[in-house]
């Protein structure tokens, strides 16, 4: 059963926790991750681009020239896909990339994600995070504290309104509930920060 040492906001060890084997032990597997992570991925696409076709173009309503007897080919229209200023063929329309990942598949994924984190030693549990004023430098010192570096994601187990205003000025620092975090942000980031009330409704959802 893996541990991991739990902080205080000072930095200062508390006291070792024991985890979720099936949570924090899972082996890796490559085409789990890149399946859920695409299809993440795929889902936050804007999905607007947009061209116009020959129906789209503006003018182009009277025919060029007569059908027959110019020694041209036939024309009906201007804006056809040949001419400069006409529509595009087969070009891109509004659409949603979205597409389904079975359940199992992405819970599955999401604990690879947190037992490579734990492998690496990238993850730092603290009891809690409490802030005496919305500030930013009250979050900076905390993350400080306990040596936290890089891209941080702060991953909390109940709306703490106080650490959401302190950290949004924070560069590469993302702060996330429980059950709203994803596979493509854990490994998107260097470190996570993670309460205890956060590990524990994590492991309960995931086991």
């Amino acid at each position: 059963m893996p541990k991991l040492a739990m902080l205080n906001q000072l930095g200062e060890s508390v006291k070792d926790v024991n985890l979720n084997d099936e949570v924090f032990g899972v082996e890796a597997n490559n085409q789990v991750i890149y399946d859920v992570v695409k299809q993440q991925r795929a889902a936050m696409r804007q999905g607007t681009a947009m061209t116009k076709n020959r129906s789209a173009v503006r003018g182009g309503g009277r025919k060029p020239y007569r059908q027959k007897g110019t020694g041209h080919a036939r024309q009906g229209t201007i804006r056809a896909p040949q001419y400069v200023g006409g529509g595009v063929v087969f070009g891109p329309s509004p659409r949603s990339y979205e597409y389904k990942v079975n359940k199992k598949v992405r819970r599955l994924a999401m604990k690879i994600a947190l037992s490579e984190k734990l492998r690496e030693n990238k993850i730092i549990l603290v009891d809690q995070i409490s802030l005496e004023e919305n500030k930013t430098k009250e979050m900076v010192k905390v993350l400080e504290n306990i040596k936290a570096e890089g891209k941080i994601m702060v991953v909390l187990g109940d709306v703490l309104d106080s650490v959401f205003i302190a950290s949004r000025n924070i560069p590469n620092v993302e702060v996330d509930l429980y059950n709203h975090i994803s596979v493509y942000d854990v490994l998107n980031s260097n470190q996570v920060v993670m309460t205890k009330d956060a590990l524990d409704k994590i492991e309960e959802a995931l086991s």
